[in-house]
């Protein structure tokens, strides 16, 4: 713990000394980060929803301690970005701590930038830092999903309504392919009406294994959230990931989230995430389908965020190992949460 103590304190030095030695053409070095824990509770006495992060049982728990630093010089800039705990262990690792974002970027003009490195990925509403998702738990379609992309991609902006980006990128989550560069992604970004913005993305390759593997295949998605009014919002997640094999493994999938919100104040909301998901049938075994209702609220006092939640979960059948408290197989889980999220 110490050494973890040590290495953020000369993170943080570091970044005076930069702030100190800026020019005319460079921003200040920025440090924004994160941390986070949580109590979990499932009403069945045992660990029952599968999904990503806030999975251990009737325990004050750990989130992750997250740090970013950005920095802008002239046309370049870049992002590090590190965290440590449990929340983040579905990144890479570098020693104790694993990798968010390690990127750079150019902007040979105000229309046209190139970035390169291991970014956070481009598909889904979700991502891995609780602080820009709402929800503190996450959704199925996210847990399946990519959830970082090591690559080169290209963005133009035609306008502050319309940009495309393309890129090359390794397998899903991964900063070294075996398999050579070996996928392809596209995002068109639009923005239809003041409020409204919507992402089409899609992503498709071989793995190093081949195809019929998890991480092959394609996926597309669609991402998109509209302010209706000052107080209302909505947001969607719609995708679909296929193998491109006839012999599917059981991992393809199909999903849809909803996301309405509504906030009484700037420093109150709630919102309530409804999620189907399905897998799609492999041969004569028709794929399991779960249904997900999750009622959030967020309650802020300046950089703290309290997020109390509570889950259910339908499955179709009992594939996903839902138990009862006496252990015998259920169809339903449901599980109250509370979270703390501090974000500087």
């Amino acid at each position: 713990m110490k050494k973890i103590i040590y290495t953020i304190i000369a993170i943080l030095f570091t970044g005076y000394i930069a702030n100190a030695q800026t020019d005319s053409t460079s921003t200040p070095l920025e440090i924004s980060g994160s941390i986070d824990t949580y109590f979990k509770y499932d009403f069945a006495k045992t660990s029952n929803i599968p999904t990503s992060f806030v999975n251990e049982q009737n325990s004050i728990s750990l989130g992750m301690i997250d740090v970013a630093l950005k920095k802008t010089t002239g046309k370049a800039s870049f992002v590090g970005e590190l965290s440590f705990g449990p929340r983040s262990e579905s990144s890479i690792p570098v020693g104790n701590f694993h990798i968010q974002n390690l990127y750079a970027s150019y902007a040979f003009t105000d229309q046209f930038s190139m970035t390169a490195g291991y970014m956070g990925t481009f598909v889904g509403y979700e991502v891995i830092s609780p602080v820009p998702n709402f929800n503190y738990s996450t959704s199925y379609l996210f847990a399946n999903g990519p959830f970082q992309n090591a690559g080169i991609k290209a963005n133009y902006r035609f306008s502050d309504r319309f940009s495309v980006m393309a890129g090359l990128f390794n397998d899903w989550n991964v900063y070294q392919d075996l398999n050579g560069v070996s996928s392809f992604g596209a995002q068109v970004f639009i923005s239809p009406v003041e409020g409204w913005s919507a992402y089409l993305n899609v992503l498709t390759g071989t793995s190093a294994s081949g195809k019929g593997t998890y991480g092959s295949g394609t996926v597309l998605d669609l991402t998109t959230t509209y302010q209706i009014t000052e107080k209302v919002m909505v947001g969607l997640n719609a995708a679909d990931y296929d193998q491109g094999t006839s012999t599917p493994d059981g991992t393809e999938y199909s999903g849809l989230a909803i996301y309405p919100q509504y906030s009484f104040t700037d420093n109150f909301a709630l919102g309530l995430r409804g999620e189907y998901f399905k897998y799609k049938d492999v041969g004569a075994v028709e794929g399991e389908s779960i249904t997900a209702f999750t009622l959030t609220a967020n309650l802020k006092a300046g950089g703290l965020r309290f997020i109390p939640e509570l889950r259910l979960d339908n499955s179709k059948t009992n594939t996903f190992g839902f138990v009862k408290s006496d252990g015998t197989a259920t169809k339903t889980a449901s599980q109250l949460s509370l979270a703390l999220v501090y974000a500087f």
